[in-house]
């Protein structure tokens, strides 16, 4: 059962955020017999709209970014991380991106905090991939992991792309601070960390997918339930451009024509299985599905 709340609205300091962008500490809830997912607002990111729509077809993309109602020039994109009970165990799926990225991102400790949890409760922590607003909540100002008590998981290929020290030559100068602060953060648990391969199940029903393209090791999660649903991370990035024409390549990913070829894939499979969808960037909480279009696909929040 699919359903939507809202535990609170946007504070005063959220609605005077760049562009008005809202934050909700817990958008929407899905539940899938016993396991009960939330996603927990982190806040947003302020990027440059080149840094996603560069490259693209400009007079096209202009077109399908205006039916949104967006601007071109920045985009304000949510960051809802995903939160897993089954009453055994409390999973968040990435960790925010903590004080040292963007002022407006940062926030889950707050949203946490407005569903009556701790660090503490934090039973595991899988990660998507290694960006900043995905692994950067990570450690706290002692350099200790925020959640204590934690197993931590991330895929194997993806951990060993940020701790080589040759990724923050090769990653381009744009991308420089993603690596060294991906290598410091992952260091930090490399003894204890568990690292994962594609097809592996993480924790009960809970099994990764590479999804490659964003970053070269990038994981999705599929979680087993009367209706399946898939925590993909950045794989599916935004709800306008990647789904209407999502063989675009987009200037976020690391190899665009690889996180191309993922994307096409993936959503042939999650409009075909009927897969509920939780997506790191997407509107009103991020959870809903993949419709096809006449070209394309279109995203339902919340069907």
């Amino acid at each position: 059962m699919l359903t939507r709340r809202h535990l609170l609205t946007a504070t005063a300091a959220a609605l005077a955020a760049p562009l008005g962008a809202r934050r909700l500490w817990a958008a929407s809830t899905l539940t899938l017999g016993e396991v009960q997912i939330d996603t927990l607002s982190d806040g947003n990111l302020v990027l440059p709209g080149n840094f996603i729509l560069g490259g693209m077809p400009q007079e096209e993309m202009q077109a399908i970014v205006a039916k949104y109602g967006l601007p071109t020039d920045q985009l304000t994109p949510p960051c809802n991380v995903t939160l897993l009970r089954d009453g055994t165990n409390t999973v968040l799926f990435d960790v925010g991106a903590g004080p040292d990225f963007q002022p407006s991102a940062g926030k889950l400790m707050e949203a946490l905090d407005a569903l009556g949890l701790t660090v503490e409760d934090i039973t595991h922590v899988l990660f998507t991939h290694g960006h900043p607003d995905h692994l950067w909540g990570l450690l706290d100002e002692f350099d200790e992991p925020v959640f204590p008590n934690a197993e931590h998981m991330i895929g194997q290929a993806e951990f060993d792309y940020w701790t080589d020290p040759g990724t923050v030559v090769s990653i381009g100068e744009a991308r420089t601070t993603f690596a060294v602060g991906a290598a410091r953060r992952l260091e930090a648990i490399a003894e204890t960390v568990r690292l994962l391969a594609d097809g592996e199940e993480a924790v009960p029903g809970v099994t990764a997918r590479l999804t490659p393209g964003h970053t070269p090791g990038h994981l999705a999660f599929e979680i087993a339930g009367p209706t399946p649903a898939m925590v993909l991370g950045d794989c599916i990035g935004n709800h306008h451009v990647a789904f209407e024409r999502p063989e675009w390549p987009s200037g976020s990913d690391q190899d665009p024509d690889l996180a191309a070829a993922t994307r096409v894939a993936l959503f042939d499979r999650l409009a075909s299985e009927g897969h509920a969808i939780i997506g790191y960037h997407l509107p009103e909480g991020g959870i809903g599905r993949v419709e096809r279009a006449e070209k394309g696909y279109r995203y339902s929040a919340g069907a």
